[in-house]
């Protein structure tokens, strides 16, 4: 008994987070996709659809750049697998049990600074315009979001005395249901570092090629087949786990105490409900709102930390 608890806790701690991340990256970005399109009046694409694209690109041929070193080449997989890691940082299902991967949520703002710069130095090695473009305007808003993320975890970790998501998690759960001004603070900034590191309107927009106003876009032009599928898929990934981080840090009602099945599923059912509402609110937002201009951007992200900030103090003004 002791022996099948173990792996029960192992697979629901370890093995289990990644492979539902895996699965739901792709049905998000497809239900993102369906939700913009009706609120545009279009006809909207399947839900499968980001699976069927990657699928074929995954069969296409790897054409790389003249000129371009292993970095460039070996960047997708990295990428796409530090992110998976980055999954184990969040809580998916449940915050019950020993952690197999402690939580650190600052552990997490270095894993994504590191996969940011991942990406801009395999844009850079290319050499080409678009390349450069996108890498530094990727550079800038991850320099103007890291500041408000810190801030906003500062801010969550006063409720339970740690920077582990699962313990802010937990003593999140177990308090009130009526937000306080400084997690409604936090929150909001949350969700502008959100569309930052996201590269969704209105800092950039991921449906468009327009080299003077393209971002996250500009440093995947060179990469074709699996390169460019393990890009996108992990793209996908870092929306689902962002995503993740924000519910367990402000709405981790419905997450599981512990490792028994029953209560997994019901925690898969509360993640799948949460998800349909965040890719509802998600998909309201980009329609609603322009994207800005390259040099509002800033003015932007200043916001969000303004507010992280107005979240940290109130908690010790209001007590609250």
């Amino acid at each position: 008994m002791t022996s099948l608890h173990a792996m029960a806790a192992f697979l629901g701690q370890s093995v289990l987070p990644v492979l539902l991340v895996l699965l739901l990256a792709p049905l998000f970005a497809g239900w993102l996709a369906i939700v913009k399109a009706l609120l545009s009046n279009r006809t909207p694409p399947g839900l499968f659809q980001p699976c069927r694209d990657w699928v074929k690109l995954l069969s296409k041929e790897t054409i790389v750049p003249e000129g371009s070193s292993a970095l460039f080449r070996w960047t997708p997989p990295a990428v796409f697998s530090l992110l998976l890691v980055s999954s184990l940082l969040v809580p998916v299902l449940g915050t019950g049990g020993k952690p197999m991967v402690f939580g650190d949520a600052l552990v997490f703002t270095g894993i994504m600074a590191f996969v940011r710069v991942m990406m801009a130095l395999g844009a850079f090695d290319t050499g080409t315009p678009f390349g450069h473009l996108g890498g530094r305007r990727e550079m800038m808003v991850g320099f103007l979001a890291e500041p408000a993320t810190v801030l906003v975890i500062f801010t969550t970790s006063l409720f339970s005395g740690s920077t582990m998501t699962f313990q802010t998690a937990d003593a999140l759960r177990a308090g009130s249901l009526l937000p306080t001004p400084s997690l409604v603070f936090g929150g909001l900034a949350f969700l502008l570092v959100l569309l930052g590191e996201n590269a969704r309107i209105p800092i950039d927009n991921p449906a468009t090629h327009l080299e003077l106003t393209m971002i996250h876009e500009a440093m995947l032009l060179e990469y074709t087949g699996p390169s460019l599928a393990l890009m996108e898929w992990g793209s996908a990934v870092k929306l689902v786990v962002y995503l993740l981080l924000g519910i367990g840090l402000f709405f981790p009602w419905g997450l599981s105490g512990t490792v028994r099945p029953e209560s997994l599923l019901e925690a898969g059912f509360f993640l799948l409900m949460k998800l349909l509402v965040a890719g509802l609110v998600l998909g309201i937002l980009e329609v609603l709102m322009a994207k800005l201009r390259i040099f509002r951007v800033p003015e932007f992200m200043t916001l969000a930390f303004l507010l992280a900030i107005l979240g940290f103090l109130s908690h010790f003004v209001l007590e609250v």
